[in-house]
């Protein structure tokens, strides 16, 4: 089955221009055109949108999809090289979600210490040490 861009857009949650910069970027190296010029988006192009969000939910940046793209297109020869690539990234995302459970702990402190502020009605009824805490955490 075959969809216009406003379908896939539409069903990929993805701007219409979205779609077109992936495509310039050649990130949809299979995508065919109407006689009209309009794109036309088959069935793997929908698959290779899905991963293409997947990389893009992973942190790849557009030069590093074009890159593995490449790689993939030039068959085994090139597996050590993709899987580099994913090593590398599986490194960001771990930093990354050290400092997302980082920051939620402090969110996490900050919630309890407004929650004993608020059953009070004052901030000065909590201890110096929890609200200088709270505030340095800041």
């Amino acid at each position: 089955m075959n969809y216009t861009i406003k379908e896939v857009s539409e069903m990929m949650n993805l701007s219409i221009p979205t779609l077109r910069y992936y495509d310039k970027m050649g990130l949809l190296p299979g995508l065919g055109r109407k006689e009209s010029g309009y794109r036309i988006f088959s069935e793997g192009d929908i698959e290779m949108l899905k991963i293409i969000d997947a990389f893009k939910k992973a942190g790849l940046k557009i030069k590093d999809m074009q890159n593995y793209l490449a790689l993939a297109y030039k068959g085994e020869s090139t597996l050590e090289e993709r899987y580099k690539i994913f090593l590398k990234q599986e490194k960001v995302l771990k930093e990354k979600i050290s400092d997302l459970e980082q920051a939620l702990e402090v969110t996490r402190k900050k919630i309890a210490y407004y929650e004993v502020a608020i059953q009070a009605g004052t901030e000065a009824a909590l201890p110096p040490a929890f609200c200088l805490q709270a505030t340095k955490e800041q």
